[in-house]
């Protein structure tokens, strides 16, 4: 089950750290558009604050994240312990 989180503890960001990969979801606006699901590797991905993450956008097959963002701002970071 996913779980939602205000802010980004001392816990969750240990738990980040030790994983390889994690993903990136963004959702069109439209009830007919393609969901994007993109896995990056974890070297991209930075907490600067408990409040504030970046990471960098490389795009393969296309620009979806981009264009969903700009649309209706919506993103979902995903992190799954493999090992």
């Amino acid at each position: 089950m996913a779980k939602v989180f205000d802010s980004i503890t001392e816990e969750l960001q240990r738990f980040i750290a030790s994983q390889q990969i994690f993903f990136v979801g963004t959702p069109p606006l439209s009830p007919t558009g393609h969901v994007n699901l993109s896995p990056k590797g974890l070297e991209s991905f930075r907490i600067i604050s408990p409040l504030c993450i970046a990471y960098l956008d490389v795009t393969g097959s296309g620009n979806e994240t981009s264009a969903h963002l700009l649309e209706n701002g919506r993103i979902t970071f995903m992190f799954s312990p493999f090992q």
